[in-house]
């Protein structure tokens, strides 16, 4: 990303959180960008209303969105041109830009470790397989971070090392086993989840109840002009626990986690809806969030 200009138009493949905030950042550095997002929806493992909230803020930046859209070739037109087709629900189409940004995942480069000559088994995908406390196939050797699959952020990376450290170094029994994985993604505003999703809650058969607010019933978000987006919870309806929360707002990675320390306490809903916090901050929403659930 070494680039001595700002692209006058960047095409980017892929319509996740590498995408979009690197494509919301060249917007406002005052690049033309297009988004081409192979699935229906952008953000693909999130419910979807909130993707569709997401692609509304992309597009009221100027964003220009292509979902259902596949890219088919690539071809270089002149010294400064790159021009993109595609195929769409209505046929090809050809986009003209000036940079491309391909941000359609990840593989692994684990066929630079020689991993065979030491009998280590892969997946599918080419990740080194691990259990649940991060040991291989090979008694001694462990994997930790990006390398072994799953969620590629630094967090969990971490947490990984924490599980190698604590069984290792302390004989603990840590495990990566049901713990929680929070993710951020940096576009204006955040979008901040952890948990379960409606859609994953609902597929599971639980009993839930939904809590929602647009971001314009948080005073904060008022006072400070940025009232764009929602906060969203899942809870069991039998429970009352907190099983999940989407936060698409002014710092939704930090009212994200503060719901995901209540979940690590297990603290039941009605504790957040009659808290008191202090006035004006974002964390009075959670009052508003969940008293939603009683009208």
């Amino acid at each position: 990303m070494e680039l001595d200009r700002v692209p006058e138009h960047l095409l980017v493949l892929g319509g996740g959180y590498i995408g979009l905030e690197f494509g919301q950042m060249f917007r406002r550095f005052g690049s033309q960008v297009s988004i081409v997002q192979r699935g229906k929806q952008l953000l693909a493992r999130e419910d979807g209303d909130v993707a569709e909230e997401v692609a509304q803020i992309m597009r009221a930046d100027g964003i220009n969105i292509l979902l259902e859209t596949t890219a088919l070739r690539v071809e270089k037109i002149g010294a400064d041109k790159i021009k993109l087709t595609v195929r769409t629900a209505a046929g090809e189409q050809t986009l003209l830009g000036t940079h491309l940004l391909v941000a359609a995942g990840r593989v692994p480069n684990t066929e630079r470790l020689n991993l065979g000559a030491a009998g280590i088994a892969l997946n599918q995908r080419g990740f080194i397989k691990v259990n649940d406390r991060l040991e291989t196939n090979v008694p001694g050797i462990y994997a930790l971070g990006d390398v072994k699959g799953g969620p590629a952020f630094t967090h969990i990376s971490y947490d990984d090392y924490r599980v190698i450290r604590t069984n290792l170094l302390a004989k603990g029994q840590a495990t990566i086993n049901n713990r929680l994985v929070p993710n951020t993604v940096f576009i204006d505003p955040q979008l901040g989840r952890v948990g379960l999703t409606e859609t994953e809650a609902r597929a599971q058969g639980r009993n839930i109840r939904i809590a929602k607010i647009p971001m314009t019933w948080v005073a904060r978000a008022l006072e400070v002009d940025e009232s764009r987006g929602f906060m969203k919870a899942i809870v069991d309806a039998d429970t009352q626990q907190i099983l999940g929360c989407a936060v698409l707002g002014i710092e939704g990675g930090e009212l994200m986690s503060m719901l995901q320390i209540a979940m690590m306490g297990k603290v039941p809903y009605p504790v957040l809806q009659d808290a008191i916090f202090a006035h004006p901050t974002l964390a009075e929403g959670l009052n508003t969030l969940f008293t939603a659930l009683e009208e």
